[in-house]
């Protein structure tokens, strides 16, 4: 199993404007690709101009052959375009990972 754990960095005072512009244009087509999140997640404290969500893959050849099928989409690449157009985006992080043996993750 394979974790993608994603974090966003958007400008102050654009978080809202962020997800609705994802919530609209952006999640249903990545759900059909990679499918169900394990998990969507907006901060609370901290950086709370931060937003995470984790994909789950069964491996590198999985999360591969998903992706590429997600970057082939034109529904993505217009979300893509929007995203860029809207300007919310400062940073984004990706982290690759595996849970531990004792873990509660379903596999």
């Amino acid at each position: 199993m394979l974790l993608d754990h994603r974090t966003y960095t958007v400008r102050v005072g654009t978080l809202k404007k962020q997800l609705a512009l994802y919530e609209k244009h952006g999640l249903a087509v990545q759900k059909r690709h990679l499918g169900e999140p394990l998990a969507w997640l907006v901060s609370e404290t901290g950086d709370v101009n931060t937003y995470v969500h984790i994909w789950v893959s069964e491996d590198a050849n999985d999360r591969n052959r998903r992706r590429d099928a997600l970057y082939k989409d034109p529904e993505w690449q217009a979300y893509i375009a929007m995203n860029a157009e809207a300007g919310y985006l400062i940073k984004q992080e990706s982290k690759l990972m595996s849970p531990a043996p004792f873990a509660p993750i379903k596999r």
